[in-house]
């Protein structure tokens, strides 16, 4: 059976979640005077990241809800005991700085054009659906989506099967009839792949070649490939450069 819709990750994805969190955490730290106590911005982003990583396993494990999980991710990263407050204060400020560097790839809008007759669309992100609709309001595609589907609200998250089945009975499809995109090849590809979801992995950065790419599983450089791997007798894109 044809595949009739598309279930999309957001960050890394369809949204360049790397160069704004960079962007604004060299910002934030210069504004903050906190600069020179990471070195560069650089090092500081790769600090970031890591606890943003530990913390966000915390949260997948049910260890902390998801507003204790980003309050922590601060006080980790300034090594400081931070009240609930304060913790927030100092993350949002740094989310003014990280929203001025938003912007979407430059792929998507033309593939979700390509596609917006033939398939129906919804996302699914392991985040909150407060932050999730507030980003695609603000990047213009909300309104491409027939439903928002986030691990904080879900209890459940990626690569959980449970997660990618969600997205489909959201839809009230059955999962061979949905192709499930993202960045990971692990928690995205893998996860979507073992819950019977088309899997299609878009890997914008070259990632790990040794990753198994198996029957059912996707393997892209650009959106511009998936058309081809939804609808094979299409002319928008060309076959996956990683065969």
């Amino acid at each position: 059976m044809s595949i009739r819709a598309v279930v999309w990750d957001v960050d890394d994805t369809l949204f360049d979640y790397t160069t704004a969190d960079r962007e604004g955490m060299r910002a934030h730290l210069v504004a903050e005077g906190l600069m020179a106590g990471f070195g560069t911005a650089e090092q500081a982003l790769a600090r970031w990241r890591e606890v943003t990583d530990q913390q966000w396993a915390r949260f997948s494990a049910g260890e902390v809800t998801f507003e204790g999980q980003r309050r922590d991710r601060v006080r980790v990263f300034l090594g400081a005991r931070l009240t609930d407050d304060e913790a927030d204060d100092w993350f949002l400020r740094y989310r003014t700085h990280y929203e001025a560097a938003w912007a979407l790839f430059p792929d998507v809008l033309p593939v979700l054009d390509a596609l917006a007759a033939t398939h129906r669309h919804a996302v699914l992100s392991n985040s909150s659906l407060t932050v999730q609709d507030h980003k695609l309001r603000v990047l213009g595609v909300h309104d491409r989506f027939e439903t928002i589907l986030c691990a904080a609200e879900l209890g459940v998250s990626k690569p959980e099967a449970a997660a990618f089945l969600a997205a489909c009975d959201a839809l009230e499809l059955a999962p061979h009839q949905v192709a499930y995109v993202g960045d990971h090849p692990e928690i995205d590809g893998r996860g979507a792949a073992d819950a019977g979801l088309l899997s299609v992995w878009i890997d914008r950065y070259g990632g790990t070649a040794a990753v198994e790419v198996t029957p059912g599983r996707h393997r892209i450089a650009t959106l511009a490939e998936l058309p081809a791997i939804l609808a094979p007798d299409t002319r928008f894109g060309a076959q996956s450069t990683f065969g």
